[in-house]
């Protein structure tokens, strides 16, 4: 059954910050708010959480799964960016953005995507978001929190735990999060490529 952490929106209490963040490294899987919709979030190493994350979602292993990183130093770690990438993500980071790059050999090949070799990444702009990736040192794996059949991800805690609460560890709480997704931008080729429309504005990337 999943535990409820009401956790403050622009204070995070580091207690229940630390508490989330062993329940993380512990193969749990969370419920978290972020300045783009909930999203579905556990550390990045535990394999089972791809499975778990997939059956809840009903996607499957095509699904481009989102590494969400503390900072843009992060970001390089894990995806190969050139100059002119680097310069986009600068701008925009943090953001409500997901970006689609080429991954490097830290991932593990089960985090890419099977044919293109891609994986979402983002930086998220949200006090809770960035205080557990701050605590736990590593990105968190991450998928919107949309279930099959919904037209929403969703965005109110308790109807979360009530749908949700048998597969998941913990839901967090923070008074309020909108439905409205990240905006996906596909920077793997020659020129920013949109891929969804969403929270994050165009203008940057020359789509608007």
């Amino acid at each position: 059954m999943a535990q409820l952490f009401q956790i403050h929106p622009e204070h995070p209490q580091p207690r229940l910050i630390k508490q989330a963040a062993e329940i993380a490294r512990s193969g749990g899987l969370i419920a978290l708010p972020t300045d783009a919709a909930y999203s579905l979030a556990g550390v990045a190493g535990y394999a089972p959480l791809l499975d778990r994350i997939r059956s809840i979602r009903g996607v499957d292993e095509r699904h481009h799964f989102t590494l969400m990183c503390r900072d843009l130093s992060e970001i390089a770690t894990y995806a190969r960016v050139d100059n002119t990438q680097y310069r986009l993500l600068k701008a925009t980071t943090p953001g409500s953005y997901t970006f689609i790059l080429e991954g490097t050999r830290e991932l593990p090949r089960r985090l890419l995507h099977p044919k293109r070799k891609t994986i979402g990444l983002r930086v998220p702009n949200h006090p809770l978001a960035l205080a557990l990736l701050e605590e736990l040192d590593e990105p968190l794996l991450t998928s919107t929190l949309i279930l099959p059949g919904d037209e929403e991800p969703l965005a109110d805690a308790d109807e979360i735990r009530e749908r949700l609460e048998k597969l998941l560890d913990l839901v967090i709480d923070t008074g309020g999060c909108g439905k409205e997704m990240t905006t996906v931008i596909n920077l793997t080729g020659s020129q920013p490529e949109l891929v969804r429309a969403g929270q994050g504005p165009l203008a940057p990337f020359g789509l608007d």
